[in-house]
């Protein structure tokens, strides 16, 4: 997955502005982003403050990491059947 290149906190900082009443066309055109972008990251951020976006970005962090040991954990189980298949 490609990074970003605006850290959870500028993104929060974007969503205040908007929130402010900043134009959403306007605030898209300084930040360099599209609106869609901006929409996305309101649906993904909105209502957040700068500490929970980090808490979110590490608890997917941790997921991503358990999900690729469950992966491999598989794997290894299905080497195993397959080794004790040979021998029989």
């Amino acid at each position: 997955m490609r990074k970003s290149r605006f850290t959870e906190q500028q993104i929060i900082g974007f969503l205040k502005q908007a929130e402010a009443g900043m134009p959403i066309a306007e605030l898209c055109r300084q930040g360099g982003f599209s609106d869609a972008t901006f929409y996305k990251w309101r649906a993904k951020y909105g209502g957040m403050d700068a500490e929970e976006a980090r808490r979110l970005k590490d608890l997917e962090s941790e997921n991503a990491k358990l999900k690729k040991l469950l992966a491999e954990a598989h794997l290894d189980i299905e080497a195993l059947k397959v080794a004790f298949r040979v021998k029989r």
